[in-house]
């Protein structure tokens, strides 16, 4: 089996240690007296440890699971009683057949075991991912929201439908005022959305619109991707999910073709803090145009020479 070009570009984009052999750098935040947020290699994990014991929120990629653990340990030295997926992707579920495994129950929305039990085929990365292991599986569903009450706090998790894919949830600690999002925020990059998982550009926008409606000015957000951010960010995210939306339902409006679309650059303000790193600027316009248009997959435009998401 392959790897996901997807996630090895993450890797890369991450300034990945890891990708070169060498070992890999955690780094933790405490945000609350229970909640603490660790970047490591991967999405960015949530840790809740109190009173009740530790849980956690992601748990990145398989390579890295025993130093993900190691730093997970040096919050709380307990056993993890819960893994919260925030969607199936590979770098926030890497850690789950091993977590799974030494008796932690995983937790995720209905649409997340779908895929994770069967076989998933992207366009966008021209790869085919079997079926997870039993042991990593999700043994707790729910479909539009759950809760769960440790640690002298609750821990509200909401589904938004057709985000980043059609499994993916944002949680809010109201008492610790923060708020994880997942990969329906990436803090100073274009965002990823995997059309062939059933995400959209307007549900990426219902997600960011949702998690502000949580939030108030002293907020801290945990993207999926990037560092912490405040919701100052968050908000800013927001408007540039809608103005780059905007500029691009306009072209559409005039007629114009995915390729001319992104010809004309309707992303211009963004691309060069946003676009240079890992998805590119022709890309995230293929994920707007394409979610407009209706097109629930990847389709590339192509110049003559074929090449994917190329224009002149």
């Amino acid at each position: 089996m392959r790897f996901i070009l997807l996630f090895a570009l993450l890797f890369i984009t991450q300034g990945s240690t890891w990708a070169q052999g060498k070992k890999v750098e955690f780094s933790t935040f405490q945000l609350s007296e229970t909640v603490y947020m660790l970047r490591g290699r991967g999405g960015n994990v949530a840790i809740s440890a109190g009173e009740d014991g530790l849980y956690i929120i992601d748990d990145q990629v398989r390579p890295v699971t025993n130093e993900l653990l190691q730093a997970i340990r040096k919050i709380d030295s307990g056993p993890i009683r819960f893994v919260i997926n925030t969607h199936y992707h590979a770098d926030h579920t890497g850690g789950n057949e091993t977590i799974g495994s030494a008796g932690a129950l995983i937790i995720a929305h209905d649409n997340i075991y779908k895929r994770m039990s069967t076989e998933q085929v992207s366009i966008f990365t021209q790869s085919t991912t079997p079926p997870y292991a039993k042991a990593a599986l999700p043994i707790i569903t729910f479909n539009d929201q759950m809760s769960l009450y440790l640690n002298g706090e609750a821990a509200t998790a909401y589904h938004v439908a057709h985000g980043h894919t059609d499994g993916d949830i944002i949680i809010h600690f109201p008492a610790s005022n923060v708020i994880h999002m997942g990969d329906m925020y990436f803090n100073t990059l274009y965002p990823y959305i995997d059309l062939d998982a059933g995400g959209s550009i307007q549900g990426m926008v219902q997600a960011a619109d949702l998690a502000l409606s949580l939030a108030d000015d002293s907020t801290r957000i945990i993207p999926g991707h990037g560092p912490l951010a405040i919701t100052e960010d968050l908000r800013a995210y927001r408007d540039l999910l809608v103005k780059a939306t905007a500029n691009v339902q306009a072209l559409i409006d005039d007629g114009q073709n995915l390729q001319q679309v992104i010809a004309a650059k309707p992303t211009a303000e963004w691309d060069e803090t946003l676009g240079k790193t890992w998805i590119t600027p022709p890309q995230f316009v293929t994920f707007i145009f394409n979610s407009l248009q209706g097109i629930h997959n990847y389709t590339p435009a192509t110049n003559n020479s074929g090449d994917p998401t190329a224009a002149d």
